[in-house]
């Protein structure tokens, strides 16, 4: 069996640290517990508002901290201390330049927008995830027993608000979920559905989804027939007000109905890809789990995570991009864009790449750059955001955002409208105290050119 090594940053806390916080332990939850709890929370009072959008989003999240010198925002003329080791490459637009590091993208850069000048101030992992996963940052207690409330992930809010065919989640999660990746006050009926195992491998199937080879649709339908029949004996006079056990054993059939979903069956099977897509991603876990987010955005999943850990490059930073991380990211996100568009779905779906910040422009004793909130680049395709363009600007060595300064609040409220959901909406957390989904974001408004 393959060992799956857990990615850790320089804090030297897993990704499960997001327990502490009140959100890990609902994204192991099981198919059919999330289709009751979503039944549950679409019955209340004040359930999700909706919306008429069919906007989805891919968002690929390089946890750690991407840095933006040896990625969309190089500087060939500072001084080589912060210049670094890589050259740059030519885009499809005179004058703009990437890392060398990223070819394919700079020539698929007519399908996306590079925002250079989205900034911040919270300068370590937990708090700039949470600000760069939410739109909000992370809130500190004044007083002693002071109530504090941490916003739900984006992927959540979407959840909340939107109904999928299908019996589809409305928000998946792949490999794992970003710390700040939950739903929190929102509940564990708009945690994210993992699907953690590898889609490069030859036994990839989705928990909850997939049958196993050897078991025949057949079979398991006289499987589920058999239960039936045997707890019928027990029940023969409940009714299902009076049994809560009928209302599981509804959702059970609904998990048991979207096994046997052609939709979701075809979305789920990655091997019905041709071998030359499947080779234009990259044949590997990162590349394949891009193109499952394709797939499942065609079939009207909302909002798909992608989480790509190991960019907190504090030590041998040039060494770590010349192995092949910065490739797979080069490589699967220049096809997942161009194959959105010649499939005519990129109108309709966004593709969002971030970490938590950028890095800072000195290169240190150890041949790495540390954490930087000041200056980070964006990469912004699909959903009618326009191709070719750069957003804002750093000074000419990269130490700040001096051109067009965005905050993670823009960046929110502009992913929310491009997805239909006013960002001044009043949710209301566990308490009832009111919380607006985004305090005083403005937004982007390049793109909405």
């Amino acid at each position: 069996m393959r060992r799956q090594v857990t990615a850790r940053n320089c804090e030297g806390v897993a990704r499960r640290d997001f327990i502490q916080t009140g959100l890990g332990a609902l994204g192991g939850l099981g198919l059919s517990q999330m289709l009751g709890l979503r039944d549950a929370s679409a019955a209340l009072k004040n359930g999700p508002a909706g919306t008429s959008s069919d906007t989805r989003c891919i968002l690929i999240w390089l946890d750690g901290g991407p840095s933006h010198y040896e990625t969309f925002d190089p500087k060939p003329d500072a001084p080589s201390e912060i210049r670094g080791e890589f050259g740059t490459v030519p885009t499809t637009v005179p004058g703009v330049h990437f890392s060398e590091k990223f070819p394919k993208l700079a020539k698929a850069f007519d399908h996306f927008t590079v925002v250079r000048s989205i900034a911040h101030v919270q300068n370590n992992h937990g708090a700039g995830n949470h600000y760069l996963m939410t739109g909000s940052p992370t809130p500190v207690p004044v007083g002693c027993g002071a109530f504090v409330t941490f916003h739900p992930s984006y992927g959540s809010v979407v959840s909340h608000h939107r109904r999928v065919p299908h019996g589809m989640p409305a928000y998946v999660s792949t490999p794992r979920v970003s710390r700040s990746g939950g739903p929190n006050f929102l509940g564990a009926q708009h945690a994210p559905f993992v699907i953690a195992d590898n889609p490069s491998s030859d036994s990839f199937r989705v928990r909850d989804v997939t049958l196993p080879k050897e078991i025949a649709e057949t079979r398991a339908k006289s499987r589920v027939e058999l239960r039936r029949s045997l707890d019928n004996l027990r029940r023969v006079t409940d009714t299902a007000a009076e049994d809560p056990a009928v209302a599981f054993d509804d959702y059970y059939a609904r998990a048991f109905d979207l096994v046997t979903s052609d939709e979701a069956q075809r979305a789920f099977d990655i091997s019905l890809e041709s071998e030359k897509v499947r080779e234009n991603y990259g044949r590997n876990d990162f590349g394949q789990r891009l193109l499952l987010a394709r797939r499942l955005t065609e079939v009207g999943v909302p909002f798909v995570t992608v989480y790509y850990g190991g960019w907190d490059d504090h030590r041998k930073l040039f060494e770590n991009f010349k192995k092949d991380k910065a490739e797979r990211v080069d490589t699967g996100v220049s096809a997942l864009i161009r194959d959105l568009a010649e499939r005519g779905s990129l109108d309709n779906t966004m593709v969002l790449l971030l970490g938590e910040f950028g890095r800072t422009p000195k290169i240190n004793k150890d041949a790495g750059r540390d954490h930087w909130s000041f200056a980070m680049s964006v990469l912004m395709a699909g959903g009618g955001i326009p191709g070719g363009q750069i957003v804002g600007a750093t000074d000419v060595k990269g130490y700040y955002a001096n051109e067009n300064i965005y905050a993670p609040e823009d960046f929110a409220a502009s992913l929310y409208t491009k997805m239909g959901i006013n960002p001044e909406t009043v949710l209301h957390d566990t308490n009832n105290r009111p919380v607006q989904l985004v305090n005083k974001g403005r937004l982007i408004k390049e793109l909405f050119a």
